[in-house]
């Protein structure tokens, strides 16, 4: 579909946010939102697909009534783009999360983005907002969401008939504090993550909302996540935390099987490499007392790429599995996330075809828009310093 964007909801002067290259301290970066220039979206009404808009606001305005915020008629995808050492900005396997959103969208009756929109979009996004992508060395990356709500009113329990497409992006630094280090994890069994036939394999807030009770109480216990077991017989792992898990051992990468699993584009990517490497690959169901058998273990995703594990207690069984036990990384978790990284960051050829070059705009109306503002910005500024000077001279007088 061809993609003609249009300028709307410009936010007022002040909302405008003037950090650049030169003043963010990129290396400290939390994980976390932080408001960038512009945001994009694209409305599906009356059977279609509207044009791309451009947006300033931070802001939705939707129907009390949206399914969205009634029967959880939501999908979002989670990717970064990376700017390298030749400064060029990279997209990672983008049309693979287009696909897992239509995915999503399909299993819970929303209105799929075709791919090519959900392209369109994202590169977009990333351009009107390149100068909040991070410099190449810092460890920092742009973040980009994509997100999906049904707005349509129905107080029924039914799909909606309006939805928003919407991109934001936000700059990033490492999901967990200790950036790529091993940290202790600890198995759940109060609590289920998804249900076996429901929702786990998808990518909706509903599977995220149900994790957020079990992973406070492991925060509050020290433990950087939970690791969560199958929900029919508490027997198998599951995922770990939002991240899918793995493990290593006699030269083969294992990672859980289960549909209530969601399918990792980062864990993809690394089995991919793993037999790159010559290791082999199993895919399967992987049983708690395994676990004493793996050299070494980690999560994997978008947010953090990989987090490798120090270690799992089970409280139930008063048992401690162990993968590192000086505080680093495995040997095979380090090579992989270096070459995972290296590709992402174009210090390693994309042999793969994973990469999507994000083509740098011409100046356009956006772009002396915001010189524009800058000027008028600043103006103000001075006038009102000079106000306040004159006002405080007089009072002296």
């Amino acid at each position: 579909m061809e993609v003609q964007p249009v300028i709307l909801n410009i936010d007022k002067m002040e909302a405008y946010n003037f950090n650049t290259m030169e003043t963010m301290d990129w290396k400290n970066l939390p994980f976390g939102y932080q408001k960038t220039d512009y945001n994009v979206r694209c409305y599906w009404r009356d059977g279609n697909w509207g044009r791309l808009e451009i947006c300033s606001s931070e802001f939705i305005h939707m129907h009390m009534a949206a399914t969205c915020l009634h029967y959880g008629q939501e999908a979002f995808e989670g990717l970064k783009a990376y700017r390298g050492a030749d400064n060029q900005i990279r997209l990672f396997r983008l049309e693979e999360n287009a696909k897992r959103m239509a995915e999503t969208a399909e299993y819970i009756l929303m209105q799929k983005v075709p791919v090519e929109l959900f392209r369109d979009a994202v590169i977009k996004a990333v351009q009107l907002n390149e100068r909040f992508v991070p410099p190449y060395g810092t460890g920092a990356t742009l973040y980009v969401r994509p997100l999906l709500i049904g707005t349509g009113a129905e107080v029924g329990v039914k799909p909606a008939k309006e939805y928003l497409f919407l991109v934001f992006v936000t700059p990033v630094g490492a999901y967990f504090k200790e950036g790529f280090k091993p940290t202790d994890m600890v198995i759940c069994r109060e609590y289920d993550r998804a249900a076996p036939l429901g929702t786990g394999h998808v990518k909706v807030g509903g599977n995220y909302a149900a994790s957020l009770l079990s992973l406070k109480k492991a925060h509050d216990e020290g433990y950087s996540s939970a690791i969560y077991l199958d929900a029919r017989e508490k027997k198998y792992i599951d995922e770990s935390g939002p991240a899918n898990f793995f493990g290593i051992k006699d030269n083969k990468y294992i990672t859980p099987r289960s549909r209530s699993i969601l399918p990792s584009i980062t864990n993809n990517s690394l089995m991919v490499l793993a037999k790159d490497m010559g290791m082999e690959v199993e895919q399967r169901q992987i049983e708690i007392s395994e676990l004493s058998t793996f050299e070494e273990a980690g999560a994997c995703g978008t947010a953090a790429v990989i987090s490798p594990i120090r270690s799992i207690t089970d409280p139930q069984m008063e048992k401690v599995y162990v993968f590192s036990k000086d505080g680093k990384a495995g040997p095979v978790c380090q090579k992989l996330y270096s070459r995972l990284t290296a590709i992402q960051f174009g210090d390693e050829p994309d042999k793969f075809g994973w990469i999507t070059i994000v083509e740098p705009t011409e100046t356009n109306t956006i772009s002396k828009y915001k010189m524009e503002l800058k000027e008028i910005m600043h103006s103000v500024a001075a006038n009102v310093k000079n106000y306040a000077n004159k006002r405080a001279k007089n009072k002296t007088k």
